[in-house]
């Protein structure tokens, strides 16, 4: 594992890649969160696929440069499909992010357990409570953190260390780490948490990167700086919630590498 440290040109450059590259990015995902997942991939310039039946999501496991597998609306179908694509893309060396959602009811992370039991996950991603609960600790409200991103950071680590990935945890500010290096983002607004699926969709942006970036610390944390950058323009331009999700994608669109460098605030 590098140890390069996180700056903001290696983010700029990973970002021109996905741009340049356009990765097919797979996504098992959640029914509340797939549309916007896919609108923020194509405004990323990646390729959204949607394929999560067990009848298909192999094969397209097989084709795809990225995966994520999102547990938040699970049913027996999808987990299958959750299953054979995670089995595919570690024959096809495909990386993978797992988004934990509501971790801490117990099927859905049993799921999440009995995946990363098959193969690690280039990206771990989800809140601080969805974090500590994956660790074994206690979950939050739903799908709704009730710890700080700090609270989680040990367990993070630990995760890290345990599957050799990179978890992100999300946040006000968020905590990302490969169990050696810590990043931490400070961009982003309040309103990211008013638009239904926005960290979801973030779990899709993170696959994105992942399938041009070989080090996923980095692939994470660019996913996680571009969706907050251009949260900071959306804002300034939002009367509200619903002009604010329009504004997300039109700011990740006309994002560019060298303004994604001057505007992401790293410690």
């Amino acid at each position: 594992m590098t140890s390069e440290p996180v700056r903001p040109d290696r983010l700029a450059a990973c970002w021109a890649s996905l741009r340049e590259a356009s990765p097919l990015t797979q996504c098992l995902t959640n029914i509340v969160a797939a549309p916007l997942s896919a609108n923020l991939l194509l405004a990323a310039g990646a390729a959204p696929a949607m394929v999560d039946n067990p009848h298909e999501a192999a094969d397209f496991a097989a084709l795809a440069e990225g995966l994520l597998v999102n547990l938040g609306t699970p049913s027996e179908g999808t987990a299958d499909g959750m299953r054979l694509a995670v089995a595919a893309a570690d024959a096809a060396s495909t990386p993978w992010v797992l988004d934990p959602v509501a971790a801490g009811l117990g099927w859905r992370t049993s799921i999440a357990h009995e995946l990363l039991g098959t193969t690690a996950p280039a990206i771990i991603r989800g809140n601080a409570s969805e974090i500590l609960a994956l660790g074994g600790g206690s979950a939050g409200r739903g799908v709704d953190a009730t710890h700080s991103t700090e609270d989680s950071l040990a367990t993070a680590r630990s995760l890290a260390g345990t599957h050799g990935c990179a978890v992100a945890v999300s946040g006000p500010v968020d905590r990302l780490t490969d169990g050696t290096r810590c990043v931490e983002v400070h961009n982003g607004h309040p309103l990211l948490t008013r638009v239904t699926g926005v960290g979801c969709a973030l779990g899709a942006l993170m696959a994105a990167a992942a399938a041009v970036e070989p080090d996923p610390l980095l692939a994470a944390t660019t996913a996680t700086a571009a969706l907050t950058v251009a949260a900071d323009g959306a804002a300034a331009a939002s009367a509200g919630p619903g002009s604010f999700a329009v504004a997300l994608l039109d700011e990740l669109a006309v994002l560019e590498a060298d303004t994604l460098a001057e505007r992401v605030r790293l410690a």
